[in-house]
C-alpha cells in the first residue's frame, strides 16, 4: 500500500483506539481518489512510531487512547519536526512535513487547547459529515488549517480565555510589518500557502518566508496559533 516517492497522494495515518473507528475512516480515505491510508494503529506510542517511519502527509489522530493519548502523540509527532528542521538538515521538502487532524467528540475545552497547543493543524468532530472530513485532510495537507464550523464559536471563546499571552499580558501585533498584519488576517480561516499567494499576489517561498517571520515575531509554534492569535488580538472576528 506504501506508495512510492512522487506520487502525488495524500498518505494518511489513522489513529483510534476503536476498530470500528479505524475501519470506518479507512475505508472513507481510502475511497478518495487522491488519497490513500498507509497505516491504521490503535495508541499513540504506535501513532508516533508510525509517522517517523512513514512520513505520511496527514495522521488522523484520536484524543483519547490508552497510554499515550493522541495530544501528546501530537506534541511528539511536532516536535520532531521542529527539530529536525533547525538541526541544519534541509534536504526534506518543509511541504511534506506531516500534519495532525485531531478527531474529537470535544467533551472537554482542554482537549481543544491541548491538541492545538501540541501542534495540530486541525480540529473536527467525529460525527462530521465525510465530506467536511475530506475536505480538512486537503486543506491541512496543503499547509492550511481546519477548525470544524460547528464549534468554531466555542474554539474561539476557548482560545481567547486560555491560549497563553505575551509578555506585556496580551497579543500585540505592533511589531509586525503591514505586510505581516495582511498576511496574518487572511490566514484568519485557514487558507492553504497557495491560496495566500494567489490573494496576495506573491510566490509561494515569499508568503512562507512572512509566516516563519509571524511565527518568529508572536511566539507561536505553528499556524493553529496564528490562527488564534489573529482572533484574540481582533484582528479577525468569528
Amino acid at each position: 500500500m506504501t506508495p512510492t516517492p512522487g506520487d502525488n497522494e495524500i498518505r494518511v495515518v489513522i489513529a483510534d483506539d476503536q476498530t470500528h473507528v479505524r475501519d470506518g475512516l479507512a475505508m472513507m480515505v481510502d475511497a478518495e481518489p487522491d488519497m490513500t491510508v498507509v497505516a491504521t494503529v490503535a495508541n499513540g506510542v504506535e501513532a508516533v512510531a508510525v509517522t517517523h517511519r512513514d512520513r505520511p502527509d496527514v495522521v488522523l489522530m484520536d484524543i483519547r487512547m490508552p497510554g499515550m493519548d493522541g495530544i501528546e502523540a501530537t506534541r511528539r509527532i511536532t516536535d520532531h519536526q521542529h527539530d529536525h528542521n533547525h538541526d541544519g538538515n534541509h534536504n526534506h521538502n518543509h511541504d511534506h512535513l506531516t500534519t495532525v487532524l485531531v478527531l474529537t467528540t470535544f467533551d472537554h475545552d482542554d482537549a481543544l487547547y491541548g491538541a492545538l497547543r501540541a501542534g495540530a493543524s486541525g480540529y473536527m468532530l467525529k460525527h462530521a459529515a465525510p465530506t467536511d472530513l475530506v475536505r480538512a485532510v486537503r486543506r491541512i495537507a496543503n499547509g492550511g488549517s481546519w477548525i470544524d464550523p460547528n464549534v468554531a464559536g466555542k474554539v474561539i471563546d476557548t482560545l481567547r480565555a486560555t491560549l497563553p499571552l505575551d509578555h506585556r499580558g496580551r497579543p500585540s501585533l505592533d511589531n509586525l510589518s503591514p505586510r505581516e498584519v495582511e498576511v496574518l488576517r487572511l490566514m484568519g480561516d485557514g487558507p492553504s500557502n497557495t491560496e495566500l499567494a494567489t490573494r496576495l499576489f506573491v510566490s509561494e517561498a515569499t508568503v512562507k518566508t512572512h509566516i516563519s517571520r509571524l511565527l518568529m515575531k508572536t511566539g507561536s509554534r505553528d499556524r493553529a496559533q496564528l490562527v488564534a492569535v489573529a482572533y484574540r488580538s481582533g484582528l479577525v472576528r468569528p
